[in-house]
């Protein structure tokens, strides 16, 4: 028989005393096919690891997971006590019955540990996002601001002269100082006190506020140094100002960073705007599309891998807008993206969700060429080609704004499934280009048109069923009982669209639409329209997904393969990693049968 490993997660995390402890407390059970395990809503006195056999978790007729050697069950029946689900055998099984006594006491004293048992999915998010073990790379990522070494906070007057201002920068040896001017606080830097001497011929005499910037960015110096790395990148800054008790303690520079990090995303903004031609865009896609796997590699938090991969992409067409479009229809277009893009969650590149309104009618030839030439360009940048054909090349999606609403009456009208996924696909457009104020009188349009529709709302949600949840596990059980198990789970289809699409149709009721998801879902709370708590387990659970997929994207790349991004092999994954996804897929149940109601779908 074999004995039990201490090496596998959560139990790798004990101490060496307190891993042998515990080892002297295990015992084994036997558990006949169909015997109940543990019971749903009661307590367990045992922890119980699967050695050998099938343990199925039921929630009375519905199969949620099948679960095989190596898998722990049930944590919250231990801790909290009171199990989520039914664990029955679904063949003869055995397992390590781990005293729930200790867990509970190992649970008090180790923090890490612990992690794993807390009772709501945000808490052990956070918890095991901690760093551990990260492949022996001592990352920065998650270090505070104020560990970095700062330039120094230096002030001069606005009324001082630029002469005075490069002498306390030659005294302090910084490049840069802060400038105090009638209230407001400014910058200068070496740089521009250069340009400002040797090309603008400015006396030396010159006071400094004449050549100060007054429009701060800054961060405070007990944020994270991703959070300035993301800070840097959207606002195109290569220095930003840090903040501590309430005042300017000195600079970040991204010189300070840019060796700490196995990656370059603060750079690439600079290309976007430097580039003179497509084949100079398609560089700067490429080196997109490499950040991601190397902020992923550092250990940067989903949601702002997402946010800076947006925000990167969002420049990219911007400048490709720039250059293919016509003068006619960079004056009176909008450039839109939507899906992932347009929600700003995208991480992996993905299809090609875009389109274009336009304030006014432009000749049909230069609305014709842009069509071409822009598609044209994020095909050879390696943005697939959207299979629903919602691209700037479809007149559908690329016309005047007029035209467009008249389109958006006909799918409301229309009702069906293909109209209700049109009007969802656009409730995630955002302008990246060209007069935002156009897709502002589009959206302002669908809002007013769904508003106090509720039988139209409830054929939106009705969406939330095009992918029927499978019973996790199903297969898997079968082929158990043959010695083979065989688990996969599509994350898009039962985890991400889920939450994504309901969260979008509760934003749609509430007019509370700009924005992600996680955003949304702040807004919701705000409203009333979400319990706190729960908003924060369906934005906890998202990110698992997120992550789980984006790992799957890279693998799937690495390979070489294509249409298997979302599939995920559940045996392949640590024990820690399938609890979260089961605690995920609960949250997603219970948000499923939210929208059921809210909409009453079952009378659809």
């Amino acid at each position: 028989m074999q004995s039990f490993d201490t090496l596998s997660p959560p139990f790798d995390r004990l101490g060496h005393d307190e891993a042998e402890a515990l080892k002297r407390r295990v015992d084994i059970g036997y558990f006949r096919p169909g015997e109940t395990i543990v019971a749903q809503g009661r307590p367990s006195e045992f922890l119980h690891v699967l050695i050998k056999g099938t343990v199925e978790a039921r929630d009375g007729a519905a199969l949620l997971a099948v679960l095989g050697p190596g898998d722990t069950f049930d944590a919250r029946a231990v801790v909290h006590r009171e199990a989520g689900e039914d664990f029955v055998a679904a063949a003869e099984t055995l397992c390590f019955l781990l005293p729930g006594d200790e867990i509970l006491s190992l649970v008090r004293r180790n923090q890490a540990f612990a992690a794993f048992f807390y009772a709501e999915l945000s808490q052990k998010l956070d918890a095991l996002a901690e760093p551990h073990e990260r492949s022996g790379v001592d990352s920065v990522l998650s270090r505070r601001v104020r560990s970095a070494r700062l330039g120094a906070g230096v002030f001069v007057e606005g009324s001082d002269t630029l002469e005075s201002a490069a002498h306390a920068m030659l005294r302090a040896d910084i490049d840069a100082v802060f400038v105090e001017d009638g209230g407001r606080v400014g910058v200068v830097t070496g740089l521009k006190l250069t340009r400002a001497c040797v090309i603008q011929r400015r006396p030396p005499e010159t006071p400094v506020r004449e050549i100060a910037r007054f429009d701060m960015v800054s961060i405070k110096a007990d944020d994270l140094l991703v959070d300035a790395l993301l800070i840097m990148t959207r606002f195109n800054k290569r220095r930003i100002a840090v903040e501590a008790d309430g005042r300017y303690i000195g600079f970040l520079r991204d010189l300070d960073i840019l060796g700490l990090f196995a990656g370059n995303s603060q750079l690439i903004p600079g290309r976007i705007a430097r580039a003179a031609s497509v084949e100079d865009l398609a560089s700067a896609a490429r080196d997109i599309g490499e950040q991601v796997e190397r902020l992923h590699r550092q250990g940067v938090r989903i949601d702002a891998i997402a946010e800076i991969v947006s925000d990167l992409n969002a420049r990219l067409h911007a400048k490709l807008f720039e250059m293919v479009a016509p003068p006619s229809i960079r004056e009176a277009g909008c450039l839109i993206l939507m899906g992932s893009e347009g929600r700003a969650e995208q991480t992996v590149r993905t299809d090609q969700d875009n389109g274009l309104l336009l304030a006014e009618p432009v000749p049909e030839a230069d609305l014709a060429a842009f069509r071409a030439a822009f598609t044209a360009a994020l095909d050879a940048f390696g943005f697939p080609a959207c299979p629903g054909n919602i691209m700037v090349r479809n007149p559908l999606w690329s016309q005047p704004v007029g035209g467009f609403l008249d389109q958006l009456r006909i799918w409301v009208r229309a009702g069906d499934a293909d109209a209700a996924m049109n009007l969802s696909i656009f409730a995630d457009a955002a302008a990246v280009a060209g007069d935002a104020r156009v897709l502002d009188r589009a959206k302002d349009g669908l809002v007013a048109l769904l508003r106090g529709e509720q039988r139209l709302l409830a054929q939106l949600a009705k969406l939330i069923e095009i992918f029927a949840a499978s019973d996790i596990g199903v297969l898997g059980t079968v082929f158990a009982t043959i010695g083979f198990r065989q688990n996969r789970i599509d994350l898009k289809r039962e985890g991400t669209f889920p939450i994504v699409h309901g969260v979008r149709v509760l934003a749609l009721e509430h007019d509370a639409l700009p924005g992600s998801t996680a955003r949304r879902i702040e807004a919701l709370v705000a409203l009333g329209a979400l319990d706190d708590r729960f908003g924060r387990e369906i934005l906890s659970a998202l990110q698992i997904f997120m992550n789980l997929r984006l790992a799957t994207q890279l693998a799937a790349a690495r390979r070489g393969a294509v249409n298997a991004d979302s599939i995920i092999d559940i045996d392949a994954m640590t024990t820690i990693e399938r609890d979260m996804l089961r605690d995920a897929l609960r949250i997603v149940r219970r948000f499923r049968e939210l929208i059921r109601v809210r909409y009453n779908l079952g009378s659809l």
